[in-house]
């Protein structure tokens, strides 16, 4: 709270010439503002319920709280020339959101603006789109300042910005400018208390034009985002915003008092929708604000974590199921069991099943422990139409053995969360919760599959980097998935030798396509660029 009262005293000093008389938060709520026709719960639903000090104290500020952020990179591409040569091209890019100040401290000004507004991608792809660059570039540079608007090509006074804490999941960042800034004089409200109908302000750089007032109403208090890497609750507003708009202060009308309280901060808007903006309450900003701590990073919904049990269960449904196969990313994967507690994770490529051989086979031996874990890396096989070819860990480099443990715990969390949805299907509308129970795992199985595309095509370009070539000796796939080493039961019908008796059935060899993400409403989109 001190903080609070040090931006109001910073702003009160800057108006006293002005005749302007800041807001008191000491007043009683009686004498602060009389008893307004429309303030039925914590915030208003009608202007009328602002009182004439707020009023007169926001139409006299000569300097606004919020502020235009200029964010900036250059991304270099890599090309070939006719002569084979390697060609270096950078690209810089810009875009223009909103900041605003909330606190200073230690000779530092505090502003809080939307993630995606100070963040580039590290590489660009189709996950993480630049527009105007490439696939595949690579970020080697950035900035942050503060600048009059989009225009402004005077930078002798820009403000240079620095990131304090970024939070992916809010879809928030803290940064800071060495300068003393005028702070946001009102305090922070809170957005659990927000209703329908009640009326908002929110103050932003649309298009990074000009510093501009927005007004408009709450027409629904609650919407769960859990659009990509954001997973927080937002609330819904009507106010028509713009690109630019992005990290504007969203402040309601306090019933108590007459005055503005912060509730949250404009971050997207439904693509589909003229004017369906969505804002992420400020409830969950309190930690990032005062104490410049993130969220803690979120599981995966509905996922059961990795450990003996979930081990067990994944070998149970593979050794039962003709079709063990799992989404990875834009591919398909699949897991098979062996009698000696071995797993075998295999990833195959994108025209699966047209093209059957994988790319890569992963083995995941069990632990002598069940307290220790999944499982651990065992043999690598990398595949190739001439069939798959062992490298040995000894010409593995650390970093390759990284990228390859790293894959195999992904692999491990898809093959688990799949097999779990599917479990919930047959009986997801017997009830309301088996039914929400399914909808969690589906949402949760669709946000994984994308944010493991990166991953999967990575993978296939190690397989491509160390398929077996032509004059290397190459093993087929269903000798590494389906015939045992010497002395070891596969479980797959096969006895102890590797044969299969006379009277066994044939294995089914069918395949199953990986469910497809269906959107039950507009996607999201955010406002900086």
């Amino acid at each position: 709270m001190v903080g609070w009262m040090v931006g109001l005293s910073v702003v009160a000093v800057s108006l006293a010439a002005s005749g302007a008389e800041a807001p008191s938060s000491t007043t009683p709520p009686a004498e602060a503002s009389p008893a307004a026709p429309y303030c039925e719960g914590e915030y208003a639903d009608s202007y009328s319920a602002l009182s004439p000090k707020a009023r007169a104290f926001e139409q006299a500020m000569q300097k606004k709280y919020t502020y235009c952020v200029r964010s900036t990179a250059v991304y270099e591409c890599l090309s070939y020339g006719a002569e084979g040569n390697v060609r270096r091209t950078r690209t810089p890019v810009t875009a223009h959101g909103t900041a605003f100040a909330y606190r200073q401290q230690g000779g530092e000004t505090l502003l809080l603006t939307n993630e995606h507004v100070v963040e580039w991608p590290d590489v660009t792809s189709d996950a993480h789109p630049v527009e105007g660059v490439p696939g595949g570039c690579k970020r080697v540079k950035d900035a942050l300042s503060i600048v009059e608007n989009e225009g402004d090509q005077y930078d002798r006074d820009d403000i240079p910005l620095a990131k304090a804490v970024v939070d992916p999941q809010l879809d928030l960042a803290v940064i800071k400018a060495r300068a003393s800034l005028t702070v946001m004089p009102w305090k922070v409200g809170k957005s659990a208390a927000v209703r329908e109908r009640d009326v908002v302000d929110v103050r932003g750089f649309p298009l990074g034009v000009f510093n501009a007032t927005n007004m408009g109403k709450v027409i629904s208090a609650y919407d769960r985002d859990e659009y990509k890497e954001w997973y927080h609750d937002d609330f819904v507003i009507d106010a028509l915003l713009s690109q630019g708009n992005s990290g504007s202060p969203v402040l309601a009308i306090s019933c108590k008092t007459g005055e503005f309280e912060l509730v949250g901060v404009y971050h997207a808007g439904y693509s589909r929708g003229s004017a369906l903006n969505v804002v992420v309450g400020i409830d969950q900003a309190r930690d990032l604000m005062n104490n410049l701590r993130r969220s803690p990073k979120r599981a995966l919904e509905g996922a059961t974590p990795l450990d003996a049990l979930a081990r067990a269960r994944v070998a149970k449904r593979a050794e039962v199921s003709a079709t063990p196969f799992f989404p990875f990313g834009s591919r398909t994967a699949a897991v098979f069991p062996r009698a000696d507690g071995t797993l075998l994770f295999a990833l195959y490529a994108q025209d699966f099943p047209r093209r059957v051989y994988p790319l890569i086979v992963m083995e995941d031996l069990p632990l002598t422990s069940a307290d220790e874990g999944f499982g651990k890396v065992g043999r690598v096989w990398f595949g190739g139409p001439r069939g798959l070819l062992e490298r040995p860990r000894a010409e593995q480099d650390a970093e390759l053995q990284q990228q390859l443990a790293r894959l195999l715990d992904a692999l491990r969390r898809d093959a688990t969360l799949t097999f779990s949805y599917q479990d919930s299907l047959p009986g997801s509308d017997e009830s309301r919760q088996t039914f929400d129970t399914s909808t969690r795992l589906g949402k949760t199985l669709d946000r994984t599959i994308v944010a493991h595309r990166e991953l999967s095509d990575a993978a296939a370009e190690l397989a491509e980097r160390f398929a077996p070539d032509t004059p290397e000796p190459a093993t087929g796939s269903e000798s590494v998935l389906k015939k045992p080493p010497p002395g070891v039961h596969l479980g797959l019908g096969a006895d102890p030798a590797g044969q299969a008796p006379p009277d066994a059935p044939p294995r089914d060899s069918g395949t199953r396509q990986p469910a497809k993400s269906t959107q039950a409403r507009p996607a999201r989109h955010p406002e900086v660029r």
